[in-house]
């Protein structure tokens, strides 16, 4: 594994799923791969459990790691290529990211999108610049388009909760108070509808239609409740339009999932990216109730990043 920024950089989906499975079993038996090793961990806007399971990632495997805020903790960076720098950036992106692999044997970067410049978002201009600079293997924390450290979580949480072979997984649009990017449903998307044993239904008002590079396979339903219908688990998620790019064309506050939604499932797990909006996005009945799952699939983000980390530092 060179990179991972996405779906196809997994590989062996069903090995890597295992590997992960094998090192949540037993998170401390790999440290020899880590020894006398370092990730860097360089953020470019806020985060909790990036940054956090991240850092508890590496430890587990017995690797040291340094986390630096882009702007914050550094030079200004600039990133226009010929820029001429009379202004208020101080240090290129070219320097910064070849100086930062001087630094650590693998490094983790989290961008985020402009919702401003379709064009510019969809081709990851901000990452496609550091992959070019980095001497060292990347992970994707979450870019402008994909988040597949969060979506590789996903599906460790629905393995192991998974009560048949083959289950039905219904991403859900959620109404919110801002306007956010598609990198969290875009790369669930990217996981799940490659998934084997997985039948994987979108809904979401008209309007809301992701990017189709990324929804192929799966099945869209504008019916919520006919989506939610004999669902085993349900993802819920807001996000602003690609069509009108950036967005909120509606929020209607009926999309908001509560257990009236929820009665129509097969007493479907709950599923959060988090941080979550209470009462918005879902109510605090499906959140506080048995089936949500979103601690547990909060914490295998330590599984999702520590296994992509074996996988490059073996």
């Amino acid at each position: 594994m060179k990179n991972f920024t996405s779906f196809a950089d997994a590989g062996d989906y069903k090995a890597l799923l295992q590997q992960a499975l094998e090192i949540k079993a037993n998170p401390y038996g790999y440290q020899h791969i880590g020894k006398n090793k370092t990730v860097g961990l360089i953020f470019f806007n806020p985060s909790l459990r990036t940054r956090l399971s991240s850092i508890k990632a590496a430890y587990n495997l017995g690797a040291q790691a340094w986390v630096l805020n882009a702007g914050a903790d550094s030079w200004t960076l600039e990133m226009a290529d010929g820029a001429v720098m009379n202004g208020g950036t101080q240090e290129h992106i070219k320097e910064a990211i070849a100086v930062m692999s001087q630094y650590c044997d693998v490094l983790g970067v989290r961008t985020f999108p402009t919702l401003k410049d379709r064009e510019a978002d969809y081709s990851e201009e901000v990452f496609n610049k550091i992959l070019k600079y980095a001497t060292v293997p990347v992970i994707s924390l979450e870019s402008a388009t994909l988040h597949p450290l969060q979506s590789f979580a996903d599906l460790i949480t629905v393995a192991e909760h998974k009560q048949k072979e083959r289950v039905k997984v219904v991403l859900t649009w959620a109404p919110h108070v801002r306007a956010l990017p598609q990198c969290v449903p875009n790369s669930f998307c990217d996981w799940f509808s490659e998934v084997d044993w997985v039948d994987f239904v979108i809904t979401h008002p008209e309007g809301y239609e992701l990017a189709p590079q990324f929804t192929k396979g799966a099945r869209i339903e504008y019916d919520q409740k006919r989506a939610l219908e004999g669902a085993d688990f349900v993802q819920a998620k807001n996000w602003s339009s690609y069509l009108d790019y950036g967005q909120v064309i509606s929020n209607d506050p009926s999309w908001m999932l509560t257990p009236e939604h929820m009665a129509g499932t097969h007493d479907a797990k709950f599923l959060h990216c988090l941080p979550v909006r209470r009462n918005v996005e879902v109510s605090d009945a499906i959140l506080d109730s048995p089936n949500s799952l979103v601690i547990q699939e909060a914490g295998n983000r330590v599984f999702s990043m520590q296994t992509v980390l074996h996988e490059m530092l073996k």
